[in-house]
């Protein structure tokens, strides 16, 4: 005779039929999980960067680095060896042409300049002295040749008397030969005196143009004590900042010694460089890309350090927009230095996938908008907005620029 089940046997052994078929269930699932991973890795769309290659003008340009700096900046040193007394003016203060900024002790400076003031004073009264005796001199020997010409023009009319008494036979041929001596001896005396006045002159030139120089050396020695004196009073030369300014009051500064420094914080410039191995593309009124944050300006390449150190090329940069509100002194940036135009060639969006000229793996997306593909890509020339395909691209393609993982060769795109 057949006996009852328990009703609690019965739906033990149904829940363990029912965990078996869930197990199986799980089992595939899972099996047909590793095969999709297997046969593709998948992204989301929204974390992708994508952009589409077109045709157009890329700029050849190479990158640098720079700081933005006052276009107007003026280093005020000491001209003299002194010490400061007082101050007008704090740092960071903006301050007029001509105004005073500090005083210094400047006794010295103008006991130098009285100095200097009373000997060219005194070499100008010796030049004026000389210049008379020379003229004094020059009188003297004018005067003697003049009496000593008209000696020579008696002893003259006194030869041609005694040979016409010669000649009628009231002299005697030894008083016409005396007196011809007398007169040759006369004309050789003359002759002499002539001689010795031109020499005169010139010495007395002579000596005239050295004391001028010497006149002209203190001249040029108290106007430039003169100068240092004006110099060493510390005044603005324009309306500027003071960015910088020697406060230690009582202290002693020696000569060269830098006391203030004025900047121009309304208009700047950019001091850049470049690598050595790029310095051959740079050149004078090359057009400059400046890029400061999310701000794009223009200039021009205006000076280049003609020598390198440490493997860098040092350059300045002049901005058509050096005043742009923007703009502030220390500030790093990039630039990029124009050095030639390739035009109608095909190009993709630059960004942070770019590394200079060469190879790279890139992501196209396919026709069915839903697989990227990697793709061996070269890519050439570059500017802040668009990077140059040698090859392996063609135009109205739809390129990821984002961040990649690495060595897949097909990815899905999930929506």
């Amino acid at each position: 005779m057949d006996k009852e089940i328990d009703k609690s046997v019965i739906k033990r052994r149904r829940l363990r039929r029912w965990g078996l078929a869930g197990g199986i269930v799980a089992a595939v699932a899972a099996g047909i999980a590793v095969v999709a991973g297997l046969s593709g890795k998948s992204v989301d769309r929204d974390s992708l960067t994508f952009t589409v290659t077109d045709t157009g003008d890329v700029e050849n340009s190479v990158a640098a680095s720079g700081k933005v700096v006052p276009a107007y900046e003026e280093v005020m040193v000491s001209p003299v060896a002194t010490r400061i007394l007082e101050l007008y003016c704090q740092e960071g203060e903006e301050v007029e042409a001509g105004q005073a900024i500090m005083r210094l002790d400047l006794q010295s400076a103008e006991t130098e300049v009285r100095r200097l003031g009373d000997e060219l004073e005194m070499k100008r009264n010796a030049t004026e002295r000389a210049q008379l005796d020379s003229k004094t001199r020059l009188t003297n020997l004018e005067m003697q040749i003049k009496a000593k010409e008209l000696a020579v023009g008696e002893l003259k009319a006194e030869v041609a008397n005694e040979r016409r008494l010669d000649s009628i036979g009231s002299g005697t041929g030894e008083t016409v030969r005396q007196t011809e001596l007398a007169y040759r001896t006369g004309l050789i005396e003359l002759e002499r005196m002539r001689k010795e006045l031109e020499n005169e002159r010139r010495s007395l030139d002579a000596a005239h143009r050295s004391n001028k120089l010497e006149e002209g050396i203190c001249a040029n020695n108290l106007g430039e004590a003169s100068r240092r004196l004006e110099d060493a009073r510390v005044k603005a030369s324009r309306k500027a900042t003071l960015t910088y300014l020697n406060n230690s009051i009582g202290s002693s500064v020696g000569a060269g010694e830098r006391l203030a420094v004025l900047s121009d914080l309304g208009h700047f410039k950019i001091s850049a460089e470049i690598p050595e191995s790029d310095a051959d593309k740079l050149s004078t009124g090359a057009t400059v890309e400046v890029k400061l944050g999310s701000t794009r300006l223009k200039g021009r390449v205006a000076h280049i350090v003609p020598q390198a150190a440490n493997g860098m090329v040092s350059f300045t940069v002049t901005l058509g927009d050096g005043d742009d509100k923007r703009l502030r002194s220390g500030v790093r940036t990039e630039l990029n230095v124009v050095c030639g135009l390739k035009e109608g060639v095909t190009r993709i969006a630059n960004g942070q996938y770019f590394h200079g000229a060469g190879g790279y793996t890139l992501y196209v997306l396919d026709k069915d908008g839903e697989t990227l593909k990697a793709r061996h890509v070269t890519l050439g020339d570059s500017n802040f907005d668009y990077v140059e395909v040698v090859n392996g691209l063609r135009p109205g393609e739809k390129v990821v620029i984002s961040e990649m993982p690495a060595g897949a060769q097909e990815l899905r795109v999930r929506d």
